[in-house]
């Protein structure tokens, strides 16, 4: 019976494969852009690298870390930032308009073991909690959206829409370990064809019908304006007058003489009109008489 013999080249490769296979199962390699939670027999025991607003790179917990052999398994969830894409959601605003919505939401996971724990410990964590993460999207749109009108994705409301949607995705995802860094619409269009043109129908109806309503405000306004200015203009004139009936007879006088004899020109554009009374037998010309 031949016996093992440690100094052949055969028996010496083997044994050092097999080094390094306990080896490469001893030792991992955490990158800065990757997150780490360990299992041991499927049971969680640590994180390494996990993120930490703030922290500098290359000073984080990246880097060598030792698991036993055959015993520990690494699931790698991303450090860094990464999307969610939702195309063709339908919407509709209060206005009645359905749309059709793009748009997408940036995450990034801040607890890798929560993250983890709610996708079952798989090993393409990130995508599972994006299709979670998906459909809650979708309906924080239509609640947000079917609150508002579709005018309002076209002014300044809109920041404020992007950060009410924001912040309720945001309360969700934290159940998943995930923060929610940011929430943009790519497009929110009218659908194409009829739908389109029986929509842009009853924008057109509706923005007329607000320009009458502003318009009749806007007369109401003026009027109201215009009856405070003569009442107070009335006001002013009676203090006025009263201080001094004589030159109030003079001055109401002398503009009905201009308006009676056409000082301006007249009405028609023509020349003045010619009166002849007697200054002294007529009580409306006795202005002309002069005063003692």
């Amino acid at each position: 019976m031949n016996t093992l013999n440690w100094r052949s080249p055969v028996v010496i490769g083997i044994a050092l494969l097999a080094l390094l296979v306990l080896l490469a199962n001893m030792v991992a390699i955490v990158p800065e852009t990757k997150q780490a939670v360990i299992l041991r027999f499927q049971q969680p025991i640590g994180t390494v690298n996990r993120y930490r607003e703030g922290e500098a790179f290359g000073r984080t917990g990246a880097g060598m870390v030792l698991r036993v052999p055959f015993a520990d398994r690494i699931i790698w969830i991303d450090k860094r930032v990464l999307d969610i894409e939702l195309d063709n959601q339908p919407v509709l605003s209060t206005d009645q308009l359905r749309l059709e919505v793009d748009a997408f939401a940036r995450f990034r996971v801040v607890n890798p073991l929560l993250a983890a724990i709610s996708t079952g410990f798989t090993s393409n964590t990130e995508q599972r909690v994006a299709d979670q993460l998906r459909p809650i999207l979708g309906s924080a749109l239509r609640n947000e959206l079917g609150k508002r009108q579709f005018a309002a994705l076209l002014s300044p409301e809109r920041g404020q829409v992007m950060d009410n949607i924001q912040a309720g995705l945001d309360r969700v995802a934290r159940q998943y370990g995930v923060e929610i860094v940011d929430v943009r619409i790519r497009h929110a269009d009218l659908p194409t064809g009829s739908p389109l043109e029986s929509a842009l129908r009853r924008m057109g109806t509706a923005r007329r019908q607000e320009a009458l309503t502003i318009e009749a405000q806007g007369q109401k306004q003026a009027q109201i304006i215009r009856a405070d200015a003569d009442a107070q203009a009335a006001r002013i004139y009676a203090e006025s007058f009263g201080k001094d009936a004589d030159f109030y007879d003079f001055y109401r006088a002398m503009q009905s003489y201009r308006y009676s004899f056409g000082a301006d020109g007249g009405e028609d554009g023509r020349g003045g009109t010619s009166i002849i009374l007697s200054p002294r037998t007529n009580d409306y010309l006795r202005e002309f008489e002069g005063r003692n």
